[in-house]
């Protein structure tokens, strides 16, 4: 019988196929999920998308620790696995996850303090900054279900599993069809909540993802609590989950960073601007599902090759993840910039928010395999272990060149939205070419180094 959660020897197309297919099938439905909440939001009023689209770079800064924190967890079971050391690979998913009940509390403090300073400076005041704090209110207070469901998915990634996890998104995203008008409008018992039912329904459904996803971990065996040893925190370990999944979290924080940029400079255009930015971002995240896989694939494959010593094969991994990635992404970039008001159109009737949107989907189309790029490679290197790169990338690229590039074209210059979106084009590929050379580069050198030692 084939151990399939085992990825060190057999075909590389095999186990990209094994992991990334079931990994870019939840994301599709973990999408469809955000595209039902922008729709019925849409419903509401123009306020009330603007503010869910205001709302995504804060709710990243739970997304983002919970994935970091699981990514860096992914690449040390995953090395642990593939040195053939399951005891120490359980110890470290079960010091992972008293690690997370104590990031969930700080989460908490901190979003149910600060989001009125946060959201008053991305520019939300008055009934529209009640609209914003009534959906994030929720969504930090019971953030532990967000938490726990990436960290419960990190035991399974580890060992090649994106199954669960995929019938989790699928479960959720069919679930909150029905959810979020409920929520939304009231009924059956309920009082009509409005935005804030769309927060509501995302923290019933998400924890319920947590409990199925706690019963599929805890079958791996890898939750072994070593008569409750295995319980009492280990600073060794957890200094070790930190200084992976803190780089990894950066990483995902900086795209956070990079939101609360862009909608620093977008919403002076304006709350349609606001808006019809979000529901584009919304249409790149449907677009790029197909590949998300990839890096998924990018990171679970290559931690366990990395523990095994199979450094030619995250060489080879990397060369298929990049071709699969242009032959699917490249041509379904053509009917977003055909296309682009009819899918703006889908989620608003707002003229001005569609002209803007299909503004920024016509330029955004000859920059989505970028993405690609640079994800498969950051991933590359969070599995070898080498999470700093995608921290001062993530930095430069949604931090620090779109605030220079920014305040250039639009304070200085005066040019209008669409100077945004070309910088952000040519910071994405400027970006692609370095982390592509980067990551061969150290691939290349991590490769000799393990002929030198096996020498």
């Amino acid at each position: 019988m084939i151990d399939t959660t085992d990825l060190t020897t057999r075909p590389i197309p095999t186990v990209i196929r094994q992991v990334a297919v079931p990994a870019s099938v939840g994301f599709f439905f973990h999408t469809m999920f955000n595209v039902v909440d922008t729709w019925w939001a849409g419903r509401i009023d123009t306020e009330a998308i603007a503010a869910l689209a205001l709302s995504l770079p804060v709710y990243f800064i739970i997304t983002s620790l919970a994935s970091g924190i699981g990514t860096g967890s992914t690449a040390l079971m995953g090395s642990a696995l593939g040195a053939k050391d399951r005891k120490q690979a359980s110890l470290i998913a079960v010091q992972m996850l008293g690690f997370g009940v104590i990031l969930s509390i700080v989460l908490a403090w901190f979003g149910l303090t600060f989001s009125p300073t946060i959201f008053s400076w991305l520019g939300a005041e008055g009934p529209y900054l009640e609209t914003c704090l009534a959906y994030m209110n929720p969504i930090f207070a019971c953030n532990i279900a967000t938490v726990f469901l990436y960290l419960f998915n990190a035991i399974l990634q580890s060992q090649g599993d994106t199954k669960s996890f995929r019938n989790v998104l699928i479960f959720t995203a069919v679930m909150n069809i029905a959810l979020d008008p409920w929520f939304i409008l009231g009924g059956f018992g309920l009082p009509a909540m409005g935005i804030a039912g769309v927060a509501w329904a995302t923290v019933l459904l998400q924890g319920c993802g947590a409990i199925y996803l706690a019963f599929k971990a805890r079958k791996t065996g890898l939750m072994v609590t070593n008569s409750g040893r295995n319980l009492i925190p280990r600073p060794k370990i957890y200094a070790q989950i930190a200084h992976q999944g803190f780089p990894a979290a950066l990483n995902f924080m900086t795209i956070a960073l990079g939101f609360f940029v862009i909608f620093k400079f977008v919403s002076q255009f304006g709350a349609e601007a606001s808006a019809a930015y979000g529901i584009a971002t919304r249409i790149d995240q449907i677009v790029l599902l197909p590949t998300i896989g990839l890096n998924v694939a990018s990171l679970t494959i290559t931690a366990q090759n990395y523990g095994a010593g199979h450094i030619s094969r995250i060489s080879e991994l990397m060369r298929k993840n990049l071709k699969y990635g242009a032959m699917i992404l490249i041509p379904l970039s053509v009917p977003i910039f055909l296309f682009a008001e009819h899918f703006m159109a889908f989620f608003t009737n707002d003229p001005a928010v569609i002209s803007i949107g299909a503004e920024y989907l016509r330029i955004d189309a000859f920059t989505l395999y970028g993405y690609v790029i640079i994800f498969v490679s950051t991933s590359a290197l969070q599995g070898m272990k080498r999470p700093a790169f995608a921290i001062w990338m993530g930095i430069s690229r949604q931090v620090l060149a779109p605030w220079a590039l920014f305040t250039l074209f639009t304070v200085v210059l005066g040019y209008g939205t669409i100077s945004l979106w070309y910088a952000i084009a040519g910071i994405v590929w400027t970006s692609a070419i370095i982390a592509f050379w980067y990551a061969r580069r150290t691939i290349r050198r991590v490769e000799m180094e393990t002929a030198a030692a096996q020498q």
